[in-house]
Formats: structure tokens, sequence, C-alpha cells
């Protein structure tokens, strides 16, 4: 075992989840769903109203929805932990979780750079208004990232370590 699944399955944190599984992990799990349907629920409809859907929309009144998905990605955040936490063989050991973590990594990535370079444009668009390229390819590019986020936690279980099963 290595040193830090050492130190992981020693903390309280651990031991927490071990001892309630039976009613944490499912609580964690419908909350990771809710989470997951909030954070892809609003900024996946930002993306796409930026990208040309929904075009009779102001993507300023869109972008209220956003502290909503934030909210869901904070949930996914903690209920991901204890996931972790609970059973990290299950985790470190997984390509699928390593994508996970980089299209993770990409999504925030992206958002620092639609904040910095994009959203001063795309929250003066009027209803109707097509947004300009570079925030079309950003949105672009969180969109498939989250998508990506998705596609690989839903493989977590089907690309366990072997020594896992």
């Amino acid at each position: 075992m290595e040193p830090w699944e050492v130190w992981v399955r020693a903390t309280t944190l651990a031991a927490f989840v071990r001892d309630n599984g039976v009613w944490l992990w499912p609580l964690c799990e419908t909350l990771h769903f809710i989470g997951l349907s909030l954070l892809i629920g609003t900024v996946g409809f930002f993306d796409l109203r930026v990208l040309g859907a929904a075009r009779q929309i102001a993507p300023v009144h869109l972008h209220r929805l956003i502290p909503w998905g934030i909210g869901g990605y904070l949930l996914n955040l903690t209920t991901g932990t204890i996931f972790f936490f609970g059973y990290p063989e299950q985790y470190a050991y997984n390509r699928a979780f390593h994508f996970k973590l980089a299209f993770m990594s990409i999504a925030a990535l992206n958002a620092a750079l639609f904040y910095t370079a994009a959203f001063r444009e795309v929250r003066t668009l009027g209803a109707g208004d097509p947004a300009p390229l570079r925030a079309q390819v950003i949105t672009g590019i969180s969109l498939l990232s989250w998508l990506g986020v998705l596609t690989c936690g839903r493989l977590l279980t089907f690309y366990r370590p072997p020594f896992f099963h």
C-alpha cells in the first residue's frame, strides 16, 4: 500500500465513511447527482446560449443562474471527496478518474479564461445577439469539458482496478 493511501485510510473521514457507508454512500450519491444536475443545467445552458441556442434569451439573464452551478460544483467536490476517502483504491488507480480530474482541470482553467477574456463582451449581449467567436470557442470547450467529466464519472465503475473486484 502506498504511503498516501495509508494516510487517507487513517483519517477520521475515511473511518466515518467506512463506518456509516450503508446510509452515507447512497446519500452522497443522491447529492452528487443533484450537484451534477445543478452544474450541467446552469453552466451547460449558459454555454449553449453563447454557442447560439435559445437566442431569444439574453446571456446575462442565464448568467444569474451560474451561482447555482457553482453550488452544484461545491456539492460535487464535497461528495467526491467523501467517495475518495471512503475507497481511495477505487479512484486513485482508475484511469477514468484520472481523465475526470483532467477534464475538471481543463474546465476550471477554461472558466478563468472566459471571465478574463470574453465575459465583458458576453454580458452586454441582448436577446437575439450572436456571441463573439472567442466566447463561442471558450464555451464550447467548457461544454465539452463538463461532458468529459460526466462521461468519465460514469465510467468509474467500469474501469475499476483489477485488484478492487
